[in-house]
């Protein structure tokens, strides 16, 4: 069904919806600036919605397992305001409505003349095998002109890479010369090319997707991506999470049945019809015992991030575990017998088996201080971050394009990939965690955490992560409604 989606502007006070309580006031008022044909249909939509939540009877509705709409959690929970609410705004509404309807000019139904400027346009599909330079020529553009467009602009110059099924509208003067140009990279960009004194003007027209915000829940029985599927995620959706909680958790051996989660979502679309998938916006996560949230909230510096319900930042300064990796094949211990030179040896770190080729990121943002090879240790990387804490990284098969000593590299930057050099039984990464010099667990070692919401700002964070926590909690309420069938 039709999900409304209960946005601040739509909420007005009374007497902005009724001009101040007299509705007879709009008779001296003909002078007021007539709605727009969209803002027009817009209002006779947020009524029709808005009569329909207060009808009796209308049932809360599931749009797919796990996931319920605003429409029908506003139904039950928001029915006996509306109710009140619409029996005094609502007449004054239809009114206005109505002057405004009755005051537009008639529409002229001839169809338009088409200017000279409209009769210009070309359209071009690129079929396979066609090229910019023979699609523009064949039209009597000349190679030299294809090449100062091409070279105009960096923007310009995707135009080289056009593939089959795209589209460009062009305009060519009586001399021939290609005046402007306009093509859409995407459903939501579209770049306008003007040549103005031997020159090309380049503009990129940028269209908003329409957000609409969802809810999805689910309760862990196998993993975490069968779950995703049951509350209607995709893989992308189940991903961010993972990230999002991913310095708390290690998804691969923390992750127990009975685990659950909750996260309040955007979905894109344009014109009507959903295009994809926004940013998880909330969350929640239960993982044994433990419940984790996590807010997306973008600081005055314009930096977005996820911060807990304190303000402290979800993201630590190293990440758990630096490889996708199948299992653990040696964890760490302070006396182990090495599988090839049979003597019992303290193993400084953790043996995480992966097929050889697959990459290594960096635990975290550092220096790299040794690149080469150690001993048994076969390439080895070495990583210096701050004072206090260095990364070791052994057995890889061989490092990353720019990685040498002095390098600096990011967190979660790909430094190497998987191997077995040295002396090693199959492919594997052993990573080692030091602070001050002196080995520790790299599964159990508290993490220091990235800087949190600045003091200024957690007023203004407070209030965001409140409001979506109540969000949160009325979809939560719904959808238990809902699956309770006591309707």
């Amino acid at each position: 069904g039709e999900v409304f989606d209960l946005a601040e502007a739509d909420l007005v006070d009374d007497d902005d919806a009724t001009g101040g309580g007299h509705a007879a006031d709009h008779e001296d008022e003909q002078d007021e600036p007539l709605m727009s044909a969209t803002s027009r249909e817009s209002m006779r939509d947020n009524l029709a919605t808005l009569a329909l939540l207060a009808e009796p009877g209308a049932q809360p509705q599931i749009v797919r397992s796990g996931e319920t709409s605003l429409e029908g959690m506003a139904r039950e929970m928001l029915r006996p305001m509306l109710a009140d609410w619409l029996d005094k705004n609502l007449p004054p509404m239809v009114e206005e409505l109505v002057r405004q309807e009755s005051a537009q000019p008639v529409a002229d139904v001839r169809a338009p003349a088409e200017t000279p400027d409209e009769e210009q346009w070309i359209k071009i599909t690129v079929a396979s095998g066609d090229t910019l330079s023979g699609l523009l020529q064949s039209r009597g553009v000349s190679a030299a002109q294809v090449h100062r467009l091409v070279t105009g602009d960096e923007r310009l110059a995707e135009l080289a890479t056009i593939r089959p099924g795209d589209s460009l509208n062009i305009s060519v003067d009586e001399a021939g010369e290609l005046t402007s140009l306009r093509y859409s990279p995407s459903r939501v960009e579209t770049v306008e090319a003007t040549l103005e004194d031997g020159n090309w003007r380049v503009e990129n027209v940028v269209r908003e997707y329409q957000r609409r915000t969802r809810f999805a829940e689910a309760t862990i029985d196998n993993s975490l991506f069968l779950a995703g599927h049951a509350a209607g995620m995709s893989d992308n959706l189940t991903m961010q999470l993972a990230n999002i909680f991913g310095w708390d958790i290690d998804f691969v051996l923390d992750i127990r049945n009975g685990d659950r989660f909750r996260v309040l979502y955007e979905e894109l679309y344009l014109d009507g019809e959903k295009v994809g998938e926004g940013e998880i916006i909330a969350a929640e996560f239960w993982n044994q015992g433990r419940h984790l949230t996590a807010y997306r909230y973008q600081t005055r510096d314009g930096d977005v991030s996820y911060f807990d319900s304190d303000g402290n930042s979800m993201r630590k300064e190293f990440i758990r575990t630096p490889v996708a990796f199948s299992r653990i094949s040696s964890r760490f211990s302070t006396g182990r017998k090495h599988p090839i030179l049979n003597k019992v040896r303290a193993h400084n770190g953790i043996d995480y088996a992966a097929p050889s080729g697959t990459p290594i990121k960096a635990a975290g943002k550092g220096k790299v201080i040794f690149a080469g090879v150690k001993g048994g240790y076969g390439n080895v990387l070495i990583l210096k971050h701050g004072q206090r804490y260095s990364t070791l990284y052994a057995h890889m098969r061989g490092f990353a394009k720019g990685i040498r000593v002095g390098s600096r590299v990011n967190q979660s930057q790909t430094i190497g990939y998987v191997g077995a050099s040295g002396l090693a039984t199959g492919p594997h990464l052993h990573y080692e965690f030091r602070i001050d010099g002196v080995h520790r667990n790299p599964q159990t070692v508290p993490l220091p955490k990235a800087s949190g919401i600045a003091s200024s700002e957690k007023p203004q964070f407070r209030l965001q992560s409140s409001r979506l926590a109540a969000q949160m909690t009325m979809f939560a309420e719904a959808a238990t409604l809902a699956s309770s069938n006591v309707f």
